[in-house]
Order: C-alpha cells, then sequence, then structure tokens
C-alpha cells in the first residue's frame, strides 16, 4: 500500500477531537470525585464509597485512553517523518501503529462508557425502589 505525506494528517482532527474529549471526561470525573469526597468525609456513607471506586477505575481508563491517544498522535507524527525521509516501508508500518493505538483507544472509552452507563442505572434503580416504596404524591 501506497501513503503520501497527507494521509497520516488526516488522522489530526480525528485525534485532536478525541483527545479533547477524553480530558473534558477527565475534567468532569475529577470535580465529581472531589465532591464525593467531601460528602464521604461528612456522612461516610458507603453508596457514596462505592461510586468513588467505580470512578477510580474510570479515571485509570481515561488515562489509558489518553494515553494510546496520545501515542497514536506521536505514531502519526513519527510516520510523516518516515515518509518524508523517503522510508516508505517504515512509515507505511508505523502509520498501521497508529491506527491500531487508535482502535485501543476507543476500544477503551467504550469500555469506560459501559461502565458509567452501569454505574447511572444502579442510580436511576435506587430512585425507582424509592418510588415504590412511597409513590408520588402520597404523604
Amino acid at each position: 500500500m501506497e501513503i503520501t505525506l497527507t494521509t497520516p494528517a488526516l488522522l489530526f482532527p480525528a485525534l485532536s477531537l478525541l483527545l479533547l474529549a477524553f480530558t473534558n471526561r477527565f475534567l468532569s470525573l475529577a470535580s465529581l470525585i472531589r465532591n464525593l469526597k467531601s460528602i464521604y468525609k461528612t456522612s461516610h456513607n458507603h453508596l457514596v464509597y462505592g461510586q468513588i471506586q467505580n470512578l477510580r477505575i474510570r479515571l485509570v481508563l481515561i488515562r489509558n485512553m489518553q494515553a494510546f491517544g496520545i501515542a497514536s498522535m506521536f505514531s502519526c507524527v513519527l510516520c510523516m517523518f518516515m515518509i518524508y525521509a523517503g522510508w516508505q516501508t517504515a512509515g507505511t508500518i508505523i502509520f498501521g501503529v497508529s491506527l491500531i493505538l487508535l482502535m485501543v483507544s476507543m476500544a477503551l472509552s467504550l469500555w469506560e462508557i459501559q461502565i458509567s452507563v452501569k454505574a447511572l442505572e444502579l442510580e436511576l434503580s435506587d430512585l425507582e425502589q424509592d418510588e415504590e416504596i412511597a409513590p408520588l404524591g402520597s404523604v
């Protein structure tokens, strides 16, 4: 397969947007953890502690998502350099590595989203159980 200098450059907008999304996820989780930590310090609620543990797992996943995304971007730049230097075969191989790193990053993102959805489903089921015990409108 023959790739040109512009082929790896096509990934830059996608990689930039993914890294921005991952950073936004990280910042929102960091804020949520800080809030839950202050709540836990005052209440020592085990549900809050469980939520913090869930968020810890998600933080690790987001860190790894970012690491693989950055490695993918680095590989794209290295690929462009290899093509520029005239090392077409090396550039093609490194571009393939870049695509694999991007796929790993997106797979981790999917895993993190699934964990997030499960946590929200638990919160909603807890709310639904409370509603079944005390239906709306009852005193």
